[in-house]
């Protein structure tokens, strides 16, 4: 990144935002050129935690890796499993039962749904308000009680296999998420009230943080980054993979391009999950969740794969390089959250240090998956 071109007359001086800051969410060091209270220049500093899972996928068996996918993004695991088995069941030609694939559709946006109320409580602290924290994580317990029952786990869920899923889902299963989708539907008039209505917040948020379609473009920001800017894009609809086809639903885009707008996406992407889940609930198929014929050593034929899913933050695509052996030669992650952080040096430049924490929290960045 290129240095900001200072005044020679202006008295400007370099903090460190990170990599210890709780408004970063991670070990994420921001290097900023201040003058006074406002940013001249943001440098995003990354790499405190690379652990190299691409070099990591190029050393493991092609079952072996599907852990891995959990702990890029861990908030939003299901999906990223979603895009690895996807992308290798295209390769190797395996057939996924239809049963299973309503499920997948259904853990991951319970998933997604999780992921936000998270992204929803921290955002808010991160402006200053404790009590909504306590809302979003008591609804959340919720989610992850439900998709431990089924996967075992609460977070760094590993729960979809080549050709289908694990388990299958029992009926507690479907009763305890048709209640919890009466509950949240009920609880999200309280959210709206307590936060979105809130004059503070909306102080705080509106005409703060602008992020033009232009800018995503240039940068590659996709999800609600780029849908809070106008751009009607979503993989599901543009790109559709799995049973989205066949589900009803509504891609919220808001055109004022400020974070208020990205918060407003995310909270219209909650409601639209949970008409996600209720449709796949109503439509699941009996039969098989795994196919019959999925081989025990996966070897998918020689040749260069690529397959992207919506995740939370954006679209998530992986590049699969395949020799012919039980080991992927090549591994590319396309990491959603990379992309919506490298625009944050241009969008902040100019303003107060506390509307550049509002806008760094409507990113809504997880470290982690970009240090994979």
């Amino acid at each position: 990144m290129n240095e900001p071109d200072c005044n020679p007359n202006q008295e400007t001086f370099v903090i460190n935002l990170g990599p210890q800051h709780p408004a970063t969410h991670g070990v994420l060091r921001v290097k900023l050129t201040m003058d006074g209270e406002y940013i001249v220049h943001a440098e995003p500093v990354l790499g405190y935690i690379h652990r190299m899972h691409e070099k990591m996928g190029e050393n493991r068996t092609w079952a072996q890796f599907l852990p891995n996918t959990a702990r890029l993004d861990y908030l939003g695991a299901l999906s990223y499993n979603h895009g690895y088995v996807q992308v290798v069941e295209r390769a190797a030609g395996i057939e996924v039962p239809e049963r299973a694939e309503y499920i997948r559709v259904i853990t991951v946006e319970l998933n997604r749904i999780a992921s936000h109320l998270l992204w929803y409580g921290a955002f808010v602290l991160d402006l200053g308000g404790f009590t909504p924290l306590l809302y979003a994580f008591d609804d959340r317990e919720h989610v992850l009680d439900l998709l431990e029952s089924v996967t075992g786990a609460r977070l760094t869920f590993c729960y979809f296999r080549f050709g289908g899923v694990y388990n299958d889902i029992d009926e507690p299963f479907i009763t305890g998420t048709r209640a919890f989708i009466k509950r949240l539907r009920s609880r999200l008039p309280d959210y709206h009230n307590l936060v979105t209505k809130n004059i503070i917040m909306i102080k705080r948020l509106k005409e703060v943080g602008p992020i033009s379609a232009e800018m995503c473009r240039r940068y590659g920001a996709t999800g609600p980054v780029l849908r809070g800017s106008g751009v009607c894009y979503d993989v599901r609809k543009n790109e559709p993979y799995s049973v989205y086809p066949e589900l009803d639903f509504d891609i919220p885009v808001y055109s004022e391009c400020d974070s208020m707008a990205r918060y407003m996406v995310r909270m219209d992407e909650i409601d639209q999950c949970l008409r996600i889940i209720e449709q796949a609930l109503d439509k699941l198929p009996d039969g098989p969740v795994m196919a019959e014929k999925a081989p025990k050593i996966i070897k998918p034929p020689v040749g260069d794969y690529y397959g992207a899913v919506e995740a939370a933050r954006g679209t998530f695509g992986i590049r699969v390089v395949s020799d012919g052996t039980n080991t992927p030669y090549r591994m590319k992650l396309r990491s959603p959250t990379f992309s919506n952080l490298s625009l944050f040096g241009e969008a902040s430049r100019g303003m107060l240090l506390a509307d550049a924490l509002a806008l760094m929290g409507s990113l809504d960045l997880v470290i982690p998956e970009i240090d994979r």
